[in-house]
């Protein structure tokens, strides 16, 4: 199998939700709290409150932007669709209440963001995200992410999307580096994972979302971390000049490593 030098790591491509913001996590606590306003607020039955938000996330997390309108109009109207039509009324009110308490919950941690100073002062960072232009755009601005990274790339502002390999090779060749210099970083085996894997990167960190585990037939990542933040640990490890030529890696030889990270949790 081909072996890869790591040792000349000069950038780091993230993953955007669920790696360095706990997006889903974060939707679930927001329509948790909105079941609380409509059943104390607008004295809705707890049970109907509660299968009006589970039917927002549903629909939302299907289609969570519909480019022939607006983003805050749509999301109003899928609001709309789950309130039904006794109480599609609230709709406005309900919407506003979501966006507040979704990008309180949504907020970047104050680790994560000490962890970006750190790596943006020695390597490119560049954040790669699938989804809608819209909809990613509007969290890179609210969570202020902008000033952290060299470049961001969004799925809906291209013609490719991860795993293909031309998101990442595209991002390469805006930041005039190869890809054999670049570490991926996500928490989607089959999105960042197997697109770095394709795009023939130095190496791949997969983040799973919690009880996540890697089965046999799954892209195999070179490197598996708890928490994000231990990255700041793994690329001291990677820069160590007596570092050898990697291929892969198991996760047991990861453990020395996570050790190390006291961020992680």
């Amino acid at each position: 199998m081909e072996k890869r030098n790591i040792n000349k790591v000069c950038a780091i491509f993230f993953d955007l939700d669920n790696t360095l913001i706990e997006t889903r996590k974060a939707d679930e606590q927001t329509c948790n709290k909105l079941l609380e306003i409509l059943y104390k607020q607008f004295l809705l039955p707890r049970d109907s409150a509660k299968e009006i938000c589970n039917k927002y996330l549903k629909l939302f997390r299907k289609c969570p932007e519909n480019c022939s309108m607006g983003l805050h109009e749509w999301r109003q109207l899928l609001w709309a669709k789950a309130l039904g039509e006794n109480h599609q009324h609230l709709a406005n009110d309900i919407y506003v209440r979501w966006l507040e308490l979704r990008y309180k919950y949504l907020s970047i941690k104050a680790e994560i963001r000490s962890m970006l100073t750190f790596l943006s002062d020695k390597y490119l960072l560049a954040l790669i995200t699938n989804g809608t232009s819209n909809a990613q755009w509007e969290k890179i601005e609210k969570l202020n992410l902008k000033h952290f990274f060299d470049l961001i790339l969004v799925s809906g502002d291209q013609p490719w999307e991860k795993p293909q390999p031309e998101i990442f090779l595209d991002a390469c060749d805006n930041l005039g580096i190869e890809p054999h210099q670049v570490i991926m970083v996500g928490d989607k085996l089959e999105t960042d994972i197997l697109g770095g894997i394709n795009s023939k990167l130095a190496a791949n960190v997969w983040i799973p979302i919690e009880g996540q585990r890697l089965l046999d037939d799954d892209p195999a990542p070179d490197f598996i971390l708890e928490n994000v933040t231990e990255l700041v640990y793994l690329m001291a490890k990677i820069n160590k000049p007596e570092n050898p030529m990697v291929n892969r890696l198991q996760v047991s030889d990861m453990e020395d490593c996570n050790s190390n990270g006291s961020d992680g949790s």
